[in-house]
């Protein structure tokens, strides 16, 4: 048997990870430092996040299309779903809290001259928005930043620690552009303090599992 959603468009879903009720969709592709490209060109249509519900079947928009407004993707935290809306007409992000069904909280507002759009997100359990460039800028709930090698993505932040991956790459022969018969590529797990101090690393790739449980594998 097929289901059907409210109203289907024909957009591609994601879950949300950490739960079992809702999935999303985002209206386009577009990212919110695409923000800045876009009003070089006349500005940007606007986009808009729904929430699909897989036990109902029905859709939920917090936010009907604006122009020149983005959305992240949404995070799942202590009950709650978490989600940022760029607008740059206003140069303003804002951090909203939701439950489907019910009206967004706004729960925090950050200019867009203070943060860095390029690969700005959420990232929890417990929700932090940052910013990841050539260093990692936290804006909410803390504010700091660490400088980062080329290699290192920030998964997670969690009791006053970072938790990363960084990608390490051994026996590629740069002369001839191929692998060699001891090429091996892995990844490592490397903790940090606010501070950019490395408290632990180790070989790993840093997984989460639909429940919202991270495993090293």
């Amino acid at each position: 048997m097929i289901k059907r959603f409210d109203n289907p468009k024909g957009k591609y879903i994601d879950k949300i990870i950490g739960q079992d009720r809702f999935a999303f969709s985002h209206s386009d592709s577009s990212d919110f430092y695409d923000l800045i490209n876009w009003s070089k060109s006349g500005g940007y249509q606007g986009s808009v996040i729904n929430f699909y519900d897989l036990e109902s079947g029905k859709v939920y928009r917090p936010f009907d299309k604006k122009r020149n407004v983005i959305y992240s993707d949404p995070v799942y935290a202590d009950g709650f779903y978490y989600f940022l809306q760029g607008n740059y007409d206003e140069k303003i992000v804002r951090l909203f809290q939701y439950i489907p069904e019910n009206n967004p909280i706004l729960i925090e507002c950050f200019s867009m001259d203070e943060v860095n759009l390029y690969n700005l997100r959420i990232v929890g359990n417990p929700v932090h928005v940052i910013s990841q460039e050539y260093d990692l800028r936290s804006y909410y709930p803390e504010k700091f930043s660490v400088e980062l090698d080329e290699n290192e993505t920030v998964c997670f932040i969690e009791d006053g620690k970072i938790y990363m991956e960084c990608w390490i790459e051994r026996g590629w022969d740069d002369e001839n552009n191929w692998a060699t018969d001891e090429y091996d590529l892995y990844n490592k797990v490397i903790v940090k303090d606010f501070d950019g101090n490395v408290i632990s690393e180790e070989i790993g790739y840093l997984y989460q599992s639909p429940d919202g449980t991270w495993w090293i594998a």
